[in-house]
């Protein structure tokens, strides 16, 4: 039978003493990046696993973080959260917690089902995604003392908890100057009901560029998200005296529905889209990428911070989308 691989055979295969092992697993903010990265490196070809019962009763920690799955929409957007959420376990994982997966219709039933999971399990803490204004899942965890981060940010107040998100003005705004670099002049927008945070964020990227190179920035409409959504603001977009030769979406299920009604009526009009889903990869459309794993990492990396009560970094981060070119635009 094989050796028991133990924190010593670590701490003699890395030339560290037991101690720095121990840091590493509990607390490598402490740990020099070299040497984190020997001890790391150890773990990996000895196979060493912790004991986690030991662990927990030694740090006062379950290493359990949570997280919701979103309803289920189109199928196309909810594939952006799937790959966050992958990113985010991954991450979680490298970092010595395990990731617990929760569903809820709403805002309500998500803040219900954080009281059962408090009180079923020793969480450490949550991760939330789909950040609004007034958001009551916030203000419900701050209350309790409950530590969490966010992915998106809380609108009504920046400072209020760390977060991370993507500069979605800078996105479309992105996509605005490809169109407009292309030869483009009628712009159109097809977003999201005034009052999101993130849709009203995409709309304004467009509209500041437009307005920059002192453009028209009337030509837009607002829907929910979907694809027959998409389809029915672009026809309308279609029927005006001057129609648009161009049309930014807040959403890969708006412009797929886009791309949809302008068909081979107006084969000439460019769109764009917002996700870059699988699907939009598929279709040859135009579309802002998120950067999901980065986005996933510093959310694990804040709420570590968080938990171990160093906030070495600054709690909030904003990082830069891509625009990904294809036929469409």
């Amino acid at each position: 039978m094989s050796e028991k691989v133990t924190i010593a055979t670590v701490a003699r295969h890395a030339r560290v003493s037991r101690q720095t092992v121990s840091n590493v697993l509990n607390a490598p903010h402490i740990v020099r990046e070299e040497t984190r990265q020997r001890v790391q490196e150890a773990i990996a070809v000895l196979g060493y696993r912790a004991n986690q019962a030991a662990r927990q009763m030694r740090t006062g920690r379950s290493r359990l973080i949570a997280v919701r799955i979103e309803p289920t929409r189109d199928g196309i957007n909810g594939s952006v959260l799937d790959r966050f959420l992958h990113g985010l376990t991954e991450t979680a994982d490298a970092a010595g917690y395990r990731v617990m997966l929760y569903t809820a219709g709403d805002d309500d039933q998500e803040i219900a089902t954080y009281d059962d999971l408090l009180g079923a399990y020793d969480l450490d803490a949550f991760v939330l995604t789909g950040t609004k204004h007034g958001d009551p899942r916030t203000a419900w965890l701050a209350d309790r003392g409950v530590p969490f981060v966010t992915f998106g940010r809380p609108w009504d107040d920046p400072e209020s908890h760390p977060w991370v998100d993507v500069d979605n003005a800078d996105g479309t705004a992105q996509a605005t100057r490809r169109l407009l670099d292309t030869g483009h002049r009628r712009i159109a927008f097809i977003g999201w009901p005034e009052g999101s945070g993130v849709g009203d964020d995409r709309r304004t990227g467009w509209r500041t560029t437009l307005a920059a190179a002192g453009l028209d920035t009337d030509l837009h409409r607002a829907t929910w998200d979907g694809i027959a959504e998409g389809e029915r603001a672009m026809r309308d977009l279609l029927h005006l005296a001057e129609p648009p030769t161009a049309v930014v979406c807040a959403s890969d299920s708006l412009a797929l529905g886009a791309l949809q009604a302008v068909g081979t009526a107006a084969p000439q009009v460019a769109v764009v889209g917002f996700d870059d889903t699988p699907v939009a990869a598929a279709v040859g459309l135009t579309s802002v990428s998120q950067p999901l794993a980065a986005a996933a990492a510093r959310c694990v990396e804040l709420l570590t911070g968080v938990l171990d009560g160093t906030h070495q970094t600054d709690p909030h981060v904003l990082l830069q989308p891509a625009l990904v070119l294809r036929h469409t635009a």
